[in-house]
């Protein structure tokens, strides 16, 4: 009970034996004191540096450092006075409020589910780092790139230059795909020939065009092969890397490319062709409309 008299500790009891008045409280004062330094101290001296070991091995953003290291001085804050009351003799109060603090509990489980769950997919992305600010990722049909993580939402800026919150579980319950997470990318694009066109001719103009540009790299190389007969045309799909990628700038190597590479084509008198429509049938003109 919280109107529990105090237990008399060691430190009372000298009190007292010295005929020091209100030794109890006074001792179970002194306790408390004592030990949560003693409790807060050592966590930040002792645990603090391990965490932050822990993250420097993980890698992680200095974003990221920063509400770890504050759940973790509130845990040891936590601790510290939770010990500081079990050793001043408050049990009766540490009794109740761990009552308390178990209904509080339950009640704000129910009422914060979601709340909890985007705050565990946050864990989940600062530990698993399927993404990290800066990176253009791809989900559930958007795509952007990551301007800040928290433990409850991230914020997406679009190429539109919208900023999208999302709550972390959509990005931790789904698919994400990150491009630029590798040192390199790759791209493929087709160009379509004629039928009567060389194929080894335009090959190796494609492969010419690529290994001109600056942005492609010579290794891994770039390649060409025949993929599709189509109606029209016969494709050749053309496969580039691109090195330390982020979205304008494959945007505008594959441009480039892709624009060079159909001028030089056109020069080597090898055709692009389109979708042709060819229609047979007769065609049957009434004498009234002649007449008209």
């Amino acid at each position: 009970m919280i109107g529990a008299p105090l237990a008399v500790g060691p430190v009372g009891s000298a009190l007292d034996g010295m005929g020091i008045p209100f030794a109890a409280p006074i001792g179970s004062a002194i306790s408390f004191l004592v030990v949560f330094l003693i409790i807060y101290t050592l966590g930040k001296v002792l645990i603090q540096p391990l965490i932050s070991r822990g993250m420097d091995r993980r890698e992680l953003d200095a974003h990221a450092r920063t509400p770890i290291r504050r759940l973790t001085s509130g845990i040891i804050v936590f601790v510290a006075i939770a010990a500081a009351f079990g050793a001043a003799g408050f049990t009766g109060f540490l009794q109740s409020l761990a009552t308390i603090a178990a209904a509080g509990t339950l009640a704000i489980g129910f009422a914060l589910q979601d709340v909890i769950k985007n705050f565990v997919a946050g864990v989940f992305i600062y530990t698993d780092r399927p993404f990290r600010i800066g990176d253009w990722i791809e989900w559930d049909g958007h795509s952007g790139v990551v301007e800040d993580i928290s433990l409850r939402v991230s914020r997406i800026r679009t190429f539109d230059n919208e900023l999208l919150t999302v709550p972390n579980s959509q990005l931790t319950d789904g698919v994400i795909k990150n491009p630029v997470d590798g040192d390199k990318l790759r791209r493929t694009f087709v160009f379509g020939i004629g039928y009567e066109d060389d194929i080894e001719e335009a090959t190796e103009i494609i492969l010419d065009e690529a290994t001109a540009h600056d942005g492609i790299m010579d290794e891994p190389g770039p390649s060409v092969r025949v993929t599709s007969l189509d109606d029209s045309s016969v494709g050749l799909q053309a496969r580039i890397w691109i090195e330390d990628p982020s979205r304008a700038d494959f945007v505008k190597v594959q441009s480039e490319f892709v624009k060079s590479t159909k001028e030089a084509l056109e020069d080597a008198g090898i055709d692009i062709p389109y979708p042709q429509r060819v229609l047979h049938g007769d065609l049957s003109v009434e004498e009234s409309a002649l007449a008209d």
